[in-house]
């Protein structure tokens, strides 16, 4: 098991040899974030969204990712992002040592009550450094989303929805009802 530099940061190679945890946690600049569970409204968001995306696509060409997976957005200093959905062609999808090097072809982010401005904008700028072609950034308290699209390096809102139906680019097939994705 590896153990924590002084600095209070991890290096890619250290980070590979770390048991896996049953937790969520995300490395930004090196430093491991713990992330808390999610609350009751996160969890049935997700599910619907999943389960939308599963009965819509091509499972043989397309891959729905929610949980625990990560992201390698960059070796040094390492960060790895895990999205709450990330969905993904599998013949664009670059996996190295258990971890995705390759970018989603949406990325979609439920918001909690604690998450901030701050914290929102460092994830967006790690998307826009991969190359992430659109995300979704939900919000369960206003029910809405935010469609976002990478425009010449960076996100531009391309809508603020709070009902209508979700489709994303890359997938013209798929179409979903925002009042579906909401818990009953």
């Amino acid at each position: 098991m590896a153990t924590l530099p002084k600095t209070g940061t991890v290096t890619y190679e250290e980070w590979l040899r770390m048991p896996e945890t049953e937790g969520r946690e995300e490395v930004v600049n090196g430093e491991i974030r713990l992330m808390p569970t999610a609350k009751f409204v996160h969890a049935p968001v997700v599910a619907n969204l999943v389960a939308e995306f599963h009965r819509q696509l091509d499972g043989r060409k397309v891959e729905v990712f929610s949980g625990s997976f990560g992201i390698v957005i960059r070796r040094g200093p390492l960060t790895c992002r895990i999205p709450d959905i990330a969905v993904f062609e599998e013949e664009t999808w670059v996996v190295i040592e258990g971890y995705f090097h390759s970018a989603p072809e949406l990325a979609i982010e439920v918001l909690s009550p604690s998450e901030t401005r701050r914290l929102t904008g460092e994830r967006l700028r790690d998307y826009e450094s991969i190359g992430i072609l659109e995300v979704w950034i939900i919000s369960p308290e206003a029910q809405t989303v935010e469609v976002l699209l990478l425009d010449n390096g960076g996100f531009r809102r391309e809508a603020l929805l709070a009902e209508g139906l979700l489709k994303p680019t890359r997938f013209p097939s798929v179409q979903i009802d925002i009042t579906q994705i909401w818990p009953d």
